[in-house]
């Protein structure tokens, strides 16, 4: 079963109430997917509380910790990629492994990832 990873853009949209991305989302929770969120997106996108609608949205997901050896996919993906975002990275590296279809509303710096990785990767703009 394909799975869901959220970038932070999803979040915001989560947060903005956006009417197509909780249709994708519900979607994928009828199914039995639980979308993952790394936890530096959920840093990028909480701005302290109440944030309710994200926080809504996180009872559903599954936040990925940033242990070692995720830290060091994530540098070493952007090692390869030329880049500095490591939020980025770690949801590219995250998603690559676990064949998931990123959900994102900025796919400029994914794609690139992508494809300094060279890994087969489905992106969603939301």
């Amino acid at each position: 079963m394909v799975g869901l990873t959220y970038d932070a853009g999803a979040l915001i949209a989560a947060e903005r109430s956006d009417r197509r991305f909780w249709a994708l989302h519900r979607r994928a929770l009828e199914r039995g997917i639980v979308p993952t969120v790394p936890a530096g997106v959920l840093a990028q996108g909480w701005r302290g509380g109440p944030q309710a609608q994200m926080s809504h949205l996180l009872k559903g997901c599954r936040i990925e910790y940033l242990d070692e050896a995720k830290a060091r996919s994530a540098g070493a993906a952007c090692a390869v990629a030329g880049c500095s975002d490591i939020v980025d990275a770690s949801v590219v590296a995250g998603a690559a492994a676990r064949a998931d279809i990123v959900i994102t509303s900025d796919p400029h710096d994914i794609e690139q990832l992508r494809a300094a990785l060279r890994v087969e990767l489905v992106v969603q703009v939301i």
